[in-house]
């Protein structure tokens, strides 16, 4: 019999070090983590959790790395998009725990986007070996190599490795295609008590993370893919509702944020997902991320409102045609304003991703962009600026301009980290004026909805009593636009 040997799992992203995504109270576990603990549980490894979500300090590792672990590893989620930015505050904490392991005496293994794209810097400050792309069926291979005292080789695909002195990199692996063959997330890691009290700060009820994809196949050349690639593969209704089925039952939670890049593309899918729900007599809400070409196909929208679709963010971006091309979206306004039409015809919120700063755009793209969402009226939107991303085409294109500053520290930041059509001072005062009109719009609807008495289980009131207040804001950062502008 194979005696277990100890992994403690980790990763690199702390919440309380993200003034901005702290402040909304809404932590979700570490859903790559606990998958790929679940696939080495399963091949014999006793397997712990240091969930840094919820902790403040990297130094905290320490009371977590007992005698009894052998291997520590450093797993990201790549289902959550902030680990794809890689932030610095996110390398920075790996660095720290790699080296407090390593002062240890343990043996340390990366998987994260970060290290895939910079395995080199990794290896420099302790790491023995780092995962390149997709990580389970590659950590399995390299942990039960280590178990059995062979020696790491080029045999194992996708990794980097010492081979003496020097950095080794072995052929890549090809990505995992049937996902039902995983067993489910290890949700029992999970201090789920811990971020229910987190989520009873926030005013939305408590949810947790779901991936039923991997990849996406479209080719937005400002995305990058450094985990699951170009490729796309789903796990099956069934599967997905069977582990739907065991959250509600183990932790009583229906409501779900399905954490894909885009849900749903297999034809017929969400159809099916829309059955299985029905045939388990199961009543669940969640949220989604899509695009707006595939949400105006045949009866996508009908059968994700009937499976308990809540709410929907598109990937907009631009109201420019321009920029969109630009971009190699694959998309327009026109079916940004369908699918936002029939969505909310149907009582599904629908929330808007707008990217400002790609190159060549001009005053008249944004005035573009600020009228889609002035008329389309969205019930939401998230406002960043263009972000260079390694591996993706538009990195090749601005990453001469980007010598002083790589990455940003967190998403507040919003620094423009190459030579766009204005400076960061003007996106960030343009994120500020586009959230003010925003808030504005919102409030007088809301106003409207009062005077009329309709409607009012739908009126935010704090967006009401603030609609002045947005309203002389929203003045103040355009006269700032103006000035800004002037001297670009």
């Amino acid at each position: 019999m194979i005696s277990k040997e100890k992994i403690l799992f980790s990763h690199s992203y702390f919440y309380p070090l993200d003034a901005k995504q702290w402040s909304n109270k809404t932590p979700y576990p570490p859903l790559g983590t606990i998958w790929a603990a679940s696939v080495m549980r399963e091949a014999g490894f006793e397997v712990d959790l240091f969930d840094t979500n919820l902790r403040s300090a990297p130094n905290d590792i320490k009371e977590a790395l007992t005698e009894s672990t052998k291997y520590f590893v450093i797993y990201d989620d790549g289902f959550n998009y902030l680990t794809k930015m890689c932030l610095t505050n996110m390398r920075d904490a790996a660095t720290e725990m790699i080296q407090i392991a390593k002062k240890k005496g343990k043996i340390v293994l990366v998987c994260s986007s970060d290290s895939t794209d910079h395995y080199k810097k990794y290896m420099a400050n302790g790491a023995d070996v780092v995962i390149l792309g997709e990580g389970e069926e590659t950590l399995k291979e390299t942990l039960n190599t280590l178990r059995d005292n062979r020696p790491i080789t080029t045999a194992i695909k996708g990794i980097a490795f010492f081979e003496g002195e020097s950095v080794v990199k072995s052929p890549p692996r090809a990505v995992l295609k049937d996902l039902d063959t995983l067993p489910f997330p290890a949700w029992d890691l999970i201090n789920m008590e811990a971020y229910r009290k987190v989520w009873k700060r926030s005013n939305y009820s408590f949810t947790l993370n779901i991936a039923t994809t991997r990849g996406c196949p479209f080719k937005c050349n400002w995305c990058a893919k450094p985990i699951y690639g170009n490729r796309y593969n789903t796990r099956s209704p069934e599967n997905v509702v069977q582990e739907i089925a065991f959250l509600q039952q183990k932790y009583g939670t229906s409501h779900f944020w399905m954490c894909d890049d885009i849900f749903g593309l297999k034809p017929g899918w969400i159809q099916e997902f829309n059955q299985e729900l029905k045939k388990k007599q199961l009543k669940i809400s969640y949220k989604i991320q899509s695009r707006a070409d595939l949400l105006v196909k045949e009866d996508t929208i009908m059968a994700l409102s009937e499976s308990g679709l809540r709410e929907v963010w598109i990937g907009a971006e631009s109201g420019s045609q321009k920029i969109l091309d630009a971009m190699d979206k694959g998309t327009t306004p026109a079916q940004i304003k369908s699918a936002t039409d029939q969505l909310q015809q149907l009582g599904v919120r629908v929330a808007y991703f707008i990217q400002f700063g790609y190159i060549g755009e001009t005053e008249e793209d944004i005035a573009l962009t600020l009228t889609m969402i002035k008329e389309n009226k969205p019930d939401d939107i998230g406002v960043s600026v263009s972000y260079p991303l390694p591996g993706t085409v538009f990195y090749e294109k601005v990453k001469d301009d980007m010598k002083l500053k790589a990455n940003w520290n967190d998403s507040d930041e919003l620094a423009m980290l190459f030579a766009g059509t204005f400076n960061s001072k003007y996106y960030k005062t343009l994120h500020r004026y586009l959230h003010k009109i925003f808030r504005t719009s919102q409030g007088i609807q809301f106003l409207k909805q009062f005077v009329l008495m309709a409607n009012w289980n739908s009126i935010s009131w704090r967006t009401l009593l603030l609609l002045p207040i947005n309203a002389v804001k929203a003045r103040n950062y355009k006269s700032k636009l103006t000035r800004l502008s002037n001297k670009a």
